[in-house]
């Protein structure tokens, strides 16, 4: 017996001193957090969610710590008094056995068996202590063994379980029967209030491992709901731009449906309403060459010749313009222009035109007014506008061309005394389709001249109106920004 306590008393005292030079220094600090981590950690795998991996890092560490005194406090019972019996050291040494066996079950990914082992066997096996006459003064861990059922056992009928188990058993063993044959108060009571202090120790330690996973859990939680609500934010402005990217590529496909359809009808308009008149013209010099004709037949076929050249010329000018907006659509110079100064020069350039037909066309100029926008978008609309006029206009009729100013647009328009359009025509041409019709004395057309008006009106910040009555005549007006 002697012989048994001197080693036992030689090998406490070796471990003793490992410890000591294992936790001597920072290194030493390291080592015992990396092995502390390491047992948080047994039986951890990918597949457990956040909270269960919590909880079971918790449960290692209880069980490590139980382990460690499941050794510890009956070898220094035994060291400390010669009385304590040699057979119920087995006893005592139980509970560290236990937490081994759940260790080594949490290892093996047996979480539930693990769980089920430590809250059946550990209070059974603290009744058996007491039941063997032991008084070890550990009956607060049949209330730690409550607490913890509550927090780590999911299901209701074992937590219910365990805890009667622990709840009876403390009721039975320390109120209603109290023959032990060995009290270790009377014994040692240094270990008696050692063996007290860790279960209250444990007691308020698991219920602050509990309080402070909870709260890094829910912590963590709050911080992921900021993620995500930060990644659907982000998700949700991902899709607006897809959505306003969308609509822009919409935007654009239907723009190139309509240039591709404005290049057809120009492809149409080269191989044909341009073609003819230039045949025309070489057919008549050609007769004239040929069949050698009097300048008085000659001077009779002039005016359809000047008529031919009119359409034509306007024909190439329209052609061209559009052409060099489509190649530099983003080149518009607007400057300060003088409205009736643009309206003199387009009356001069055409003026050929209404005297041909004797039409008067009259200038309304008013006070000053000045315009912000494109010189050749201005001249081509107004170009075509009067040209329209001309052409719907019959003979001795009248077009009175003018301006008036807003507070902040020049509005200029062009009033004739012509066939007007009806209502049926108003749609074709505010539908921006290619329409047109012979004018008062059989002058043909190609739509192309209203469609370049609107067109380059609006990259100009103006817009065109049509206002007409059958048989009353038509007024087409446009507006542009006025100049500061």
């Amino acid at each position: 017996m002697e012989y048994l306590l001197h080693h036992l008393q030689h090998r406490l005292h070796r471990i003793i001193k490992s410890i000591d030079v294992f936790t001597t220094g920072r290194s030493g600090q390291k080592r015992i957090l990396q092995l502390l981590e390491q047992v948080r950690s047994i039986g951890c795998t990918a597949t457990l969610d956040d909270y269960e991996k919590r909880k079971l890092r918790i449960f290692n560490q209880l069980n490590f710590f139980q382990l460690i005194t499941g050794i510890i406090a009956p070898v220094m019972a035994i060291l400390s008094s010669g009385r304590f019996p040699i057979e119920a050291w087995y006893i005592t040494t139980s509970p560290a056995l236990i937490s081994i066996l759940v260790l080594v079950l949490n290892a093996n990914y047996k979480y539930e068996a693990a769980l089920l082992c430590y809250f059946m066997l550990y209070p059974v096996f603290t009744c058996a202590i007491y039941i063997n006459g032991l008084n070890l003064g550990i009956e607060l861990s049949f209330i730690l063994y409550g607490i913890l059922a509550v927090f780590f056992l999911k299901d209701i009928g074992y937590m219910l379980f365990a805890i009667s188990l622990s709840m009876v058993s403390y009721f039975i063993l320390f109120v209603t029967w109290k023959d032990y044959k060995y009290q270790l108060e009377q014994h040692n009571y240094a270990a008696y209030l050692i063996n007290q202090g860790l279960a209250i120790v444990y007691i308020f330690y698991g219920l602050y491992l509990i309080k402070r996973e909870n709260t890094d859990y829910q912590f963590g939680m709050v911080t992921k709901n900021r993620e995500l609500n930060k990644k659907n934010m982000e998700i949700e402005y991902q899709q607006k731009e897809i959505v306003l990217k969308a609509k822009q590529v919409e935007k654009q496909a239907e723009a190139l449906r309509e240039l591709n359809s404005v290049k057809n009808k120009l492809f149409s308009i080269i191989s044909h309403d341009l073609k003819a008149p230039m045949y025309a013209l070489r057919n008549f010099f050609n007769t004239a060459r040929q069949l050698n004709l009097p300048a008085r037949e000659i001077k009779a076929m002039l005016p359809d010749v000047v008529k031919d050249l009119n359409y034509t010329t306007a024909l190439m000018e329209n052609l061209l313009e559009w052409a060099k907006f489509q190649m530099q659509s983003n080149l518009i110079y607007p400057q300060k222009l003088d409205v009736s100064e643009q309206i003199t020069e387009v009356v001069q350039l055409l003026h050929l035109q209404s005297k041909a037909k004797k039409i008067s066309v009259q200038v309304k100029n008013g006070i000053a007014s000045y315009a912000w926008a494109d010189k050749n978008i201005t001249h081509l609309v107004l170009r075509n506008l009067l040209s329209n006029a001309i052409k719907f206009t019959p003979e001795n009729g009248r077009i009175v061309i003018g301006f008036s100013e807003s507070s902040s647009h020049v509005r200029v328009y062009v009033e004739d005394s012509g066939k007007g359009i009806s209502k049926e025509e108003l749609v074709k041409i505010n539908s921006n389709k290619f329409y047109t019709t012979n004018g008062t004395n059989s002058e043909s057309g190609t739509g192309l001249g209203l469609i370049l008006c609107k067109e380059f009106l609006a990259k100009s910040d103006g817009q065109m109106t049509i206002e007409s009555e059958p048989g009353l005549g038509s007024t087409f007006s446009f507006t542009l920004p006025l100049a500061k």
